[in-house]
C-alpha cells in the first residue's frame, strides 16, 4: 500500500490524520530531533518535511536523519525543485493554484518533475492553497503571490474545484508558518462540502481546540509545524493528536 493510501485508510479508521511539519532551515537540534522520535508513540502519521526558502545546503541529509528516527512515513513537502530526494517515501506533488506566479505553478513543477521519475518517489498531486492570515508569511513573499480572503468562501471552493478537475488527489489550504490567523473553519467546511477531495489544513493550529474544531469542519489532515518546533513539548503533540483522532475528546 502507497503513502497516500495509507493516509486515506488512516482517515476512515481514526477520521482525520495529524502530520508533524519539519522545517530543514531550523535544524535539527535535540529537542525537534524527540519530536520526531516521539511522534509514532504519540499517534502521528506522517512527516512532512520543507521550506518555503532554504538556507540548510543539505536538504537530503535532513530528510535521511528524520527517517533514521521514526519509522512513520516521510513525504516532503517542497518549496522548489531543489527540495527533492529520494531519502524519503513521498511527495506532495503541488501547484500554487491560489497563485497567478508561473513559477510555483507549473515551472517548479517541470524541473522537479524528473527527479521524481528518477527517484522512485511517490507523487501524491496536490492543489496548494494559500490563505490570508493577517500577516506576510514566508510562502506568501517568496512566491509572490497574493493569499486568497480568508472570508471568500467561494473563491476557495473554486480553486478546490479546479484542483479536483485537473485531477488533483489533494487540497492543502494553508495560512501559513508564523501566520497571525489559522484558517476559519468556515472555510474548511465550505471547501470539504463542495469536492470530494480530501483537505489538509496548516497554519497557526496550535491548540487541540484548533485542530478539533478544523476536523469538525471536515478536514481529513491537519498539519502542525512551526508550533512545535518553537515550543517542542511531546505532552501537547499528544493532545493535539488526540484532538484530531477522536473529535470527542476535545470540547469546543
Amino acid at each position: 500500500m502507497g503513502v497516500f493510501d495509507t493516509l486515506l485508510s488512516v482517515r476512515e479508521s481514526r477520521g482525520a490524520g495529524f502530520m508533524v511539519l519539519i522545517d530543514p532551515d531550523r535544524g535539527l537540534d535535540r529537542d525537534r530531533l524527540a519530536i520526531v522520535e516521539a511522534a509514532q508513540e504519540c499517534g502521528v502519521d506522517a512527516v512532512l518535511v520543507g521550506s518555503s526558502f532554504m538556507l540548510n545546503n543539505d536538504f537530503a541529509g535532513t530528510v535521511r536523519q528524520i527517517k533514521q528516527q521514526t519509522r512513520l512515513p516521510v513525504v516532503i513537502f517542497p518549496g522548489s525543485s531543489a527540495q527533492i530526494t529520494p531519502d524519503a517515501d513521498a511527495i506532495l506533488f503541488s501547484s500554487l493554484i491560489s497563485g497567478r506566479n508561473p513559477a510555483y505553478l507549473i515551472d517548479e513543477q517541470v524541473k522537479g518533475a524528473p527527479l521524481v521519475k528518477r527517484y522512485g518517489l511517490e507523487a501524491i498531486p496536490t492543489g496548494y492553497i494559500l490563505v490570508e492570515s493577517g500577516k506576510l508569511t514566508s510562502v506568501q513573499y517568496v512566491s509572490a503571490s497574493l493569499p486568497i480572503p480568508a472570508d471568500k468562501n467561494d473563491i476557495a471552493c473554486a480553486h478546490a474545484l479546479a484542483a479536483r478537475y485537473l485531477g488533483m488527489k489533494l487540497v492543502y489550504l494553508d495560512a501559513g508558518s508564523g501566520c497571525r490567523y489559522p484558517v476559519p473553519p468556515a472555510m474548511v467546511q465550505a471547501v470539504s462540502s463542495y469536492v470530494d477531495l480530501p483537505v489538509m489544513v496548516g497554519g497557526g493550529l496550535t491548540t487541540p481546540r484548533d485542530c478539533a474544531e478544523r476536523v469538525q469542519a471536515g478536514a481529513a489532515f491537519i498539519v502542525v509545524g512551526n508550533h512545535l518546533e518553537s515550543s517542542p513539548d511531546i505532552g501537547l503533540l499528544r493532545e493535539l493528536v488526540a484532538a484530531v483522532h477522536s473529535e470527542d475528546s476535545v470540547k469546543i
